[in-house]
């Protein structure tokens, strides 16, 4: 039997443990999208205790406390922090299986350094333990960051967002991890959705110029891009729950923003033709500087609405979205590749039954001299997790390139997230393992040792332009 999470935790060959220790082990980090805090980073933010740190917004625990039907209040409520931890290491030692049982034993141990088991019972221990340890200067933000080797990481930011607090990380922060921004124009694409003649104000206001129309909107858009270029981004982010597709008529668009601005009533054919010249614009403007744009589809969210009402988005209602994406996200990148101005393009699907759609839609729009110039994106949200993340790295191995591939992203607003690198690396070494181990694929060490490497970080840094 093998211990506990011990060194060689998921390593179940020669091989594996060999491209694991020997490779992908000591790579760097680039988290090209997650959702910290630029506020927290610049402040380097001092956590008042691990219940701050590790359950503070991340609503997988969360959701997994929910299950066990802890009380609101040592969920998401005002509970005591002590009370809240011990609650979620009750809930976690029943959670077999889970994701989250490996994520937070490597949280614990690569951060603070304990071994012990959480469970409720040595839940109180750990607690005044690594509450202790919080106080200290490195273990606060920007040292937690440092912590694990993080050379990049694109934080995800609205395009009204001035950046000052990424101009003041720039300027005053001596991580050596770098902070980027990443665009994030859901707001403005998403025209009808509640607020969205409120959005439009804010972003004339943000551009400084009247928008009345939208070709409007892509002006003002295109302002906010080169600003967000000169503050160092080279990433948009999108998500686009269904992948959206109409013919795309500025004449059709106006219909819907107009409808939107004045509180009229938008039919979707307008609405979705409103999206697609949005995105084939967009696309544009992300070609011309070399970005790569990622498309996040197939979440359906704030399905609880007396929560939604209570808490907001992104507090832990939200599942899979089963709605066709490929007819429409083909058409959408078609034309934005008819164009000349497909960007490079990152594409996810929540739903693990679109993995061989997206899968095979790789190879319609690669481009000569670009290598993996569109990616299938590694295991996201309820995919991130081992079975997931092996499915992914299969049928990308199955579809396209698999040495091609840029590798994992935290997509998290937790500052100790990062061993979800570490999980994706062991995972990766111990696939390609298997496949050596089986005579599959020759034992050329070196030669593995290296595409290891480039999935861990080279391939990402070269991808990106960063």
């Amino acid at each position: 039997m093998q211990p506990f999470m011990d060194s060689d935790f998921l390593l179940q060959s020669d091989t594996a443990r060999i491209l694991y220790h020997d490779a992908a082990k000591e790579m760097p980090i680039i988290d090209y999208h997650c959702h910290l805090s630029p506020k927290e980073i610049a402040q380097n933010k001092r956590f008042e205790n691990i219940t701050d740190l590790m359950l503070g917004g991340d609503h997988y625990k969360w959701r997994a406390m929910l299950s066990w039907g802890v009380p609101e209040e040592l969920i998401r409520g005002d509970g005591d922090p002590k009370e809240k931890f011990i609650a979620y290491a009750d809930a976690l030692s029943h959670a077999i299986g889970n994701p989250l049982y490996h994520w937070t034993h490597l949280e614990l141990q690569r951060v603070f350094g304990v071994d012990t088991v959480l469970n409720a019972k040595t839940a109180p221990e750990i607690y005044d333990y690594t509450s202790d340890l919080l106080q200290r200067d490195e273990y606060r933000a920007q040292a937690l960051i440092d912590k694990f080797n993080v050379d990049y990481l694109c934080t995800t930011d609205d395009p009204v967002d001035d950046l000052g607090y990424h101009q003041a990380i720039a300027a005053e922060s001596r991580m050596k991890a770098r902070v980027l921004p990443a665009f994030r124009p859901d707001k403005a694409v998403n025209v009808d959705q509640a607020g969205f003649a409120d959005y439009i104000a804010r972003l004339s206001q943000a551009a400084g110029m009247p928008i009345e129309n939208t070709a409007d909107v892509l002006t003002a858009l295109e302002r906010r891009v080169e600003y967000f270029h000169a503050c160092g981004a080279r990433v948009s982010d999108h998500a686009l729950n269904t992948a959206p597709y109409a013919e795309p008529s500025f004449k059709q668009a106006d219909k819907a923003f107009q409808a939107a601005m004045t509180g009229g009533e938008i039919k979707k054919k307008h609405a979705d033709a409103y999206r697609t010249v949005l995105l084939a614009g967009l696309g544009g403007m992300y070609a011309q500087r070399g970005w790569v744009q990622q498309y996040h589809i197939a979440a359906l969210r704030n399905n609880n609405t007396a929560m939604f009402h209570r808490y907001g988005p992104d507090v832990g209602f939200d599942s899979i979205l089963d709605e066709p994406v490929a007819y429409n996200l083909s058409r959408l990148m078609d034309l934005q590749d008819s164009q000349g101005q497909l960007p490079k393009t990152i594409l996810y699907s929540l739903n693990p039954a679109d993995n061989y759609a997206i899968g095979t839609m790789l190879g319609n729009f690669q481009q000569s001299g670009i290598r993996g110039k569109i990616q299938m994106g590694s295991a996201w949200w309820f995919q991130d997790q081992k079975s997931g993340m092996e499915d992914q790295l299969k049928t990308l191995a199955n579809l396209g390139v698999l040495g091609t591939f840029v590798g994992m992203l935290t997509d998290s607003r937790s500052f100790i997230s990062y061993p979800r690198h570490e999980y994706f690396r062991r995972i990766l070494c111990n696939l390609i393992g298997q496949w050596v181990e089986n005579g599959e694929y020759p034992n050329d060490i070196d030669f593995l040792k290296q595409m290891v490497r480039d999935i861990c970080y080279n391939n990402a840094k070269e991808y990106f332009g960063i």
